[in-house]
């Protein structure tokens, strides 16, 4: 009977030593990269798009004595000045020196000009608004144009962290004053910098004064 019991100790001990052995396997972490939710994400943006497009299009038609232009960048713009004289328009590594001011669709100030300040901008090597990047591109010197942008050729789902809210379609007026390569705008700014000092007033020196 001890022999028997002895045995069956052996055994369970074998058993348990044994299934300590045996490699856990790692839990797989879930993932939220998977092809439903990537569709579901994709269906979302599909209909907020096209809800904000709904939103564009009503302004449009509230007056159809502008003339709006779609863009096959996916937005509308209209010209309030146009210049028919010139066919150049900025490139790549341009300058280009431009006012604007942002409203939402409803006409209401978000940004004013004066609070954006002149804007100094070298084409396509910095980061701008997406619908500016290439709304500028468009334009000639001295044009003013309007152009209505979707949230994501604005600032998106986040915003600006400011006055502008998540997935808020804009409207934008721009003004291009001028453009030139960067060779030239560097040339003009040392001209500048160089008659502000030819310029600038001689300071007097007060001893020298008094003892004369």
């Amino acid at each position: 009977m001890n022999y028997f019991k002895v045995l069956l100790i052996v055994f369970f001990s074998a058993i348990l030593v044994s299934s300590c052995k045996q490699p856990q396997e790692a839990r797989r972490p879930i993932s939220h990269s998977s092809g439903s939710f990537m569709k579901q994400s994709i269906a979302r943006n599909k209909k907020m798009i096209a809800n904000e497009e709904d939103q564009i299009e009503a302004v449009i038609k509230k007056d159809p004595t502008k003339q709006y232009i779609a863009s096959k960048k996916g937005y509308w713009y209209y010209y309030e000045t146009r210049n028919l004289n010139d066919s150049l328009n900025p490139k790549k590594g341009d300058i280009a020196l431009f006012d604007y001011e942002i409203k939402d669709l409803d006409g209401k100030i978000i940004y004013s000009q004066e609070e954006l300040e002149p804007q100094i901008y070298k084409v396509d090597k910095q980061e701008i608004m997406m619908g500016l990047r290439d709304g500028i591109k468009l334009m000639r010197k001295k044009e003013k144009v309007h152009f209505l942008f979707t949230s994501h050729m604005g600032y998106g789902y986040h915003g600006d962290n400011n006055k502008i809210g998540t997935n808020q379609p804009l409207l934008c007026t721009v003004t291009l004053n001028d453009f030139m390569p960067e060779s030239e705008y560097n040339k003009q700014m040392q001209t500048t910098v160089a008659a502000s000092k030819v310029n600038a007033p001689v300071k007097s020196n007060t001893k020298d004064s008094l003892t004369n």
